[in-house]
């Protein structure tokens, strides 16, 4: 099965706004396909932005992103996670990048430009970083 990392804006590409871009990808990981991997600290995060009142979501439908996404991740123990040898300028997303790292091979969804801009660096450890929802796809 194929895994998968995906920065918080694309969970929130799927799961609040729909985006249809993102339709294969979150078909792929419902369906099993792709097998999307997590960690405690990117879970928090995820608890965080979900929780701002930007986006005006109730308890109830936060509570229901919340499970959904928990239904199909693998977590990851942040404790054993070997540190990326790049450092990401917002240390909020450098939780992916080592993430990714420990992966390796792997693929790294983003939209973030700071994450995005560790493309080059990542591809030499077999990490591919991109923004592309359809990434996936190219995984063996």
């Amino acid at each position: 099965m194929k895994s998968v990392v995906l920065d918080t804006n694309i969970l929130l590409d799927i799961f609040v706004f729909n985006d249809p871009r993102a339709a294969d990808l979150k078909q792929a990981i419902l369906t099993g396909d792709i097998q999307p991997i997590a960690s405690q600290k990117t879970l928090e995060e995820l608890v965080d932005v979900i929780s701002r009142p930007l986006f005006k979501l109730s308890q109830e439908t936060q509570s229901e992103i919340l499970e959904q996404w928990h239904s199909v991740i693998s977590l990851i123990d942040d404790s054993n996670l070997a540190s990326a040898p790049w450092k990401c300028q917002d240390e909020d997303d450098q939780i992916f990048l080592d993430l990714a790292y420990q992966l390796r091979p792997t693929i790294l969804i983003s939209k973030d430009n700071a994450v995005l801009q560790l493309a080059g660096c990542a591809a030499q450890e077999r990490i591919l970083i991109t923004s592309d929802y359809n990434a996936f796809k190219l995984q063996n």
